[in-house]
C-alpha cells in the first residue's frame, strides 16, 4: 500500500483565537493560554463539507498524478456529513467531473477516526485485488455546531479538508500496511454526541429540540481519561505486530483531538518529542480531517521519506481508538 498523493485545504477565514477572547468575554491571550489554539480556520457559507473536499482531493490527484476518472473508489471519511442523503462522497464526486463515471463513491464514519477506517478498509481492497487506487477525502465543519457557551468545547476546534490518494505497494521492504488496531468501548457513548442529523429527533418533536440536538456536546475530561485507559495496550500490541517499539518508530502522527490530548501522546511515546506531529496550535480539532491534515503537513515538510515507520494514532467518539503502523 503506497500512498502517492496527498492534499489540504485550510478556510480562507483563518480566525485568531483573540477573537474567541471576546466572544467568552476574557481578556486577551486567555483562549490560547488555556486550550493552546492560535488560530484556526472558520468555514464561510461557500465552502461547504464537499467544497473543501474537492479542493483538497483536486491536489492529491494532482499530486499522484492521477487523472480522477482513474479511480476505483471514492471514499468520504468525515465526521460530520454535509447532508444525510446522500453521502458527501457522492458530492465530492459529481464535483470531481465523475457524475456520470460510475466510480464507486461511498461514506465511512468513525467521526474523528474515519480517515483511518477508510484507510484500513482501502487496504482491504487492495490486498484483495478489489482496488488499484483509491481517493479517501476527510472534510469536517466543526464551526457548525458548537455550543459557544461552552468554552471547553467551542474553542478547540477548527474547519479543514485533507485528502490522500492511495494504490497498491510493490511488496518486499517497500511501502506498506504493517499492522493496524481498532477498538470500541459503548459504555463511552454519551461522552461525545450530536443527536440531531438523523431519526431520534424528528421534526413532530420542535424547533427547539432540534435545534439543541444539533449542537455538539462533549465531556473533554471524560473522554481524555478514556483514552489514557485504553491507547498504551493498543500501542503496544499494534507496533509488536509490526515489529517495533515506542522508541523505535519513525514519525507518530495523533489525531489532533487537544493540547493536552497531544502532548499525552508525546509522554506515551518518549524519546524525541520531535517525532510527534503537532499541529493542533493553528488548526485545532478538525474532526475526521484532523489526522489526516497532520499526516499531509508531515508530508510536506519531508518527514515521510522513503522507509520510514510511522504511528497514526487516535480516538473518537463512542469511545473507539486506533494505531496503524504504515512504512512509506
Amino acid at each position: 500500500m503506497t500512498l502517492t498523493g496527498f492534499g489540504a485545504y485550510a478556510p480562507r477565514d483563518q480566525r485568531p483565537s483573540t477573537v474567541l477572547d471576546t466572544l467568552f468575554g476574557q481578556p486577551e491571550g486567555w483562549t490560547e493560554s488555556q486550550f493552546g489554539i492560535a488560530t484556526r480556520g472558520v468555514a464561510s457559507a461557500e465552502e461547504t463539507t464537499s467544497a473543501m473536499g474537492v479542493e483538497a482531493a483536486r491536489k492529491a490527484l494532482a499530486m499522484a498524478g492521477w487523472a480522477a476518472d482513474n479511480l476505483d473508489v471514492i471514499i468520504g471519511a468525515c465526521g460530520v456529513m454535509e447532508q444525510p442523503i446522500p453521502g458527501t462522497s457522492v458530492l465530492i464526486q459529481q464535483a470531481l467531473g465523475l457524475g456520470k463515471s460510475g466510480v464507486w463513491a461511498f461514506d465511512v464514519n468513525q467521526t474523528c477516526l474515519s480517515f483511518v477506517t477508510a484507510l484500513d478498509i482501502v487496504a482491504m481492497g487492495l490486498e484483495t485485488g478489489r482496488f488499484r487506487r483509491a481517493l479517501i477525502v476527510s472534510s469536517d465543519i466543526a464551526s457548525a455546531g458548537l455550543d459557544w457557551g461552552t468554552p471547553a468545547s467551542a474553542a478547540i476546534f477548527g474547519d479543514g479538508a485533507a485528502a490522500v490518494c492511495i494504490e497498491a505497494g510493490t511488496g518486499g521492504g517497500g511501502p506498506a500496511l504493517l499492522a493496524r488496531g481498532f477498538e470500541t468501548y459503548g459504555d463511552g457513548k454519551d461522552l461525545a454526541t450530536l443527536r440531531s442529523g438523523g431519526t431520534r429527533i424528528r421534526i413532530e418533536h420542535g424547533l427547539e429540540a432540534l435545534t439543541e440536538g444539533a449542537r455538539f456536546h462533549m465531556d473533554a475530561f471524560g473522554i481524555f481519561k478514556a483514552a489514557a485507559r485504553c491507547l498504551p495496550d493498543l500501542i503496544d500490541r499494534v507496533l509488536g505486530e509490526a515489529g517495533l517499539t515506542r522508541d523505535s518508530v519513525d514519525v507518530i502522527v495523533p489525531h489532533q483531538a487537544s493540547k493536552p490530548g497531544v502532548e499525552h501522546v508525546r509522554r506515551l511515546m518518549g524519546g524525541d518529542p520531535a517525532r510527534v506531529i503537532d499541529i493542533f496550535n493553528t488548526h485545532g480539532n478538525q474532526i475526521a480531517a484532523s489526522l489526516p491534515t497532520a499526516l499531509t503537513l508531515a508530508q510536506a515538510e519531508g518527514r515521510l521519506t522513503p522507509g520510514k515507520t510511522v504511528l497514526l494514532l487516535g480516538t473518537a467518539a463512542g469511545i473507539s481508538a486506533a494505531a496503524m503502523v504504515i512504512r512509506t
